[in-house]
């Protein structure tokens, strides 16, 4: 299935803090220029969420007022999860669960579910907090710029 396919590949990618920023950017969405602010507004997407924009050495993933404290906003273009755990403290993720390459739906009380069989994950480091997962979610290095969460190198 091509879909599964593709899970894979971007689980592949995204292993490594280095394949999660290569992935982040592609030749037409990368800045003509390093002048180009890093605050540059993200394109939204078809479900509300904004999809990533790179800017320069950063890939500008999500406005930090559309991650809620205690949740996280999930980039499935990207197959990023970024989270607040707590007040002003943001993380990046793979949005793609260990178990069995599924999507995860949703970010709520500091934890990332996966909706195909129930695995839980710590939105402040990855750690599975409930099976069937056994391998954490890849962690990206973010900063935050301007009113933007970015995904730095």
């Amino acid at each position: 299935m091509d879909v599964e396919r593709r899970v894979v590949l971007q689980v592949t990618g995204l292993a490594a803090v280095g394949g999660l920023v290569a992935a982040c950017g592609s030749s037409s969405e990368s800045a003509s220029s390093s002048s180009t602010p890093a605050s540059s507004p993200a394109a939204p997407t078809a479900n509300g969420a904004a999809s990533p924009v790179a800017t320069g050495a950063v890939t500008v993933l999500t406005p930090t007022a559309d991650v809620p404290v205690s949740g996280g906003v999930i980039l499935p273009d990207m197959a990023v999860v970024v989270t607040q755990p707590s007040a002003g403290t943001y993380k990046a993720f793979s949005a793609i669960c260990t178990h069995q390459g599924c999507l995860v739906a949703s970010v709520e009380n500091n934890e990332i579910i996966c909706p195909c069989h129930g695995a839980r994950f710590s939105a402040e480091d990855g750690s599975v907090i409930q099976g069937p997962a056994q391998e954490p979610l890849a962690e990206g290095a973010v900063a935050i710029q301007g009113a933007d969460v970015v995904l730095t190198s």
